[in-house]
Formats: C-alpha cells, sequence, structure tokens
C-alpha cells in the first residue's frame, strides 16, 4: 500500500498530522500492550517508540530540517538553522502511564526563519488532532471563570492570581491539554509560572494562535522560540474577552 506521507511531501501540515497520528496510534497500542502495573516501564516505552518513530520519519521525509526534541540530545546545529521541527513524544508523560487518563498529547511544530510556521496536538486517547490551519475557537461551556494550570507545580502566584479573580482552578496534566481546554471552551485561560521547555508549548502555542488566543509570556512578551536556551519559563494563555481583567489581576501579583 502507497505511504500517503510520500504523496505530500510538499504539505508540511499533513506531514505533521501524520506524525501526530501514527506516534498517537503507536502509543495508545503500548498501553493496551504493557499495561500500567509498572508505570516507569510503559512511560519509558512510550518516550522511546514515539520519539524513534518521529525522528525515523523526519530523517526520511525532512532530512535537510533540525530538530529539537524533548528526548533526543540538543544540537546546536539548529541555532544556525532555517527551519527547526520542536517536539515533544508525549507530553503528559505521567498521564500517559495513568490508566483512564487522556492528559497527555503528542506535540509536532516547524519553525522557519524567527517564527513558528504551524503545529499540530494529537490527543491520541480521544483520537482528536489540532492543527493550526483548522483550529477555531469553541463557545464557552461554563459559567464564571475557569482558569487551568498545572496538576503538579502550581504555584503560589498562579494561585493568587486566580484567588484575585475569584476563578475555579482547573488542575490538568500537559500543557497541550490545557491549551486545547482553552481552545474548546472549557476553560477560560491557561497560566503558568512553573518553568518549561520549548517543546512543551511551541505547538499548543501555534494552535491557540491560531484559533484567536491571546498567547505570550505572563508579562505580556512575545514567546520565542530556537533559542539557545530550550527553557521558557512562564506562559499565558486567554480568550480575547478575558486578557484585560486576567492581565489586571497578573499585574497586581507581579
Amino acid at each position: 500500500m502507497a505511504d500517503p506521507v510520500s504523496e505530500q511531501l510538499s504539505d508540511d501540515l499533513e506531514f505533521a498530522r501524520d506524525l501526530a497520528h501514527r506516534a498517537g496510534e503507536l502509543l495508545v497500542d503500548l498501553r493496551a500492550e504493557i499495561g500500567y502495573a509498572d508505570r516507569w516501564a510503559l512511560m519509558n516505552a512510550g518516550d522511546q517508540a514515539a520519539q524513534n518513530l518521529i525522528a525515523d520519519r523526519l530523517t526520511r521525509y525532512r532530512p535537510a530540517d533540525a530538530v529539537l526534541s524533548e528526548e533526543a540530545p540538543d544540537s546546536l546545529v539548529r541555532l544556525s538553522a532555517d527551519r527547526v521541527w520542536i517536539i515533544d513524544p508525549v507530553d503528559g508523560t505521567s498521564a500517559y502511564a495513568k490508566e483512564g487518563s487522556t492528559e497527555w498529547a503528542v506535540h509536532i511544530a516547524l519553525w522557519e526563519r524567527g517564527a513558528l510556521t504551524l503545529g499540530v496536538v494529537g490527543r491520541p486517547a480521544t483520537g482528536e488532532i489540532f492543527d493550526s490551519e483548522t483550529a477555531t475557537l469553541e463557545p464557552v461551556r461554563h459559567t464564571g471563570m475557569r482558569v487551568v494550570g498545572s496538576r503538579s507545580r502550581a504555584t503560589k502566584f498562579f494561585r493568587d492570581v486566580c484567588a484575585d479573580l475569584g476563578a475555579e482552578v482547573v488542575s490538568m496534566s500537559s500543557a497541550g491539554i490545557k491549551v486545547l481546554a482553552v481552545v474548546t471552551g472549557e476553560a477560560d485561560a491557561y497560566l503558568h509560572t512553573g518553568g518549561q521547555y520549548q517543546w512543551d508549548n511551541a505547538a499548543p502555542i501555534a494552535v491557540a494562535r491560531a484559533a484567536g488566543l491571546h498567547a505570550t509570556r505572563v508579562d505580556g512578551r512575545e514567546i520565542v522560540y530556537n533559542e539557545r536556551s530550550t527553557s521558557i519559563e512562564d506562559l499565558f494563555i486567554c480568550r480575547p474577552e478575558r486578557v484585560a481583567e486576567i492581565e489586571a489581576a497578573i499585574r497586581r501579583h507581579s
């Protein structure tokens, strides 16, 4: 059977969607095969298998491009490259190893000459794939204000801002899943100050921007990718109608 990617080599978005789909299917199959008795074994197997699949296909179909991945050594060749794929094979690995959890994702982003040009966030446990071409902002599905934050690393600053706003705190794993919660109307904003890396949020940020969300650092600065340091300390993703209100609370606690 013909490989669909071989017929779409010029279409980066379709290639990225295919990567997320293939990696997602592999990860779902591994959960069923390995089970949850040894969560560390499942986490390590998932990370490695998804990384191998994605790396192999990038080497085959995008050999001239650089890659920055959580699960591979960082080659600083990327700093002089025109195109860099920013990858997180399994975002939310601890959730991946928790039976029944859907709070894990596959992140595929492309950076070109100074800017993100596409992003794909796959949610394999539900079979969904969101991308920076088709993402649309869905209606809010709740009353009051809801702000999503880290399940394991919520900071005092995050809690103080939410308390100031009288917002309901929604705890989730995976930066990609948190951004999707804002896109799909489950939450009004995603605020994070506990430290992340480029691969944690590059694909989600591309999807968020395509859907029309505000997406910056907490202090309003642009989020910059393919820097020498892979660290991105904080971010603020928000529905447009809530930006001013939440930014005011952020300033009060900065």
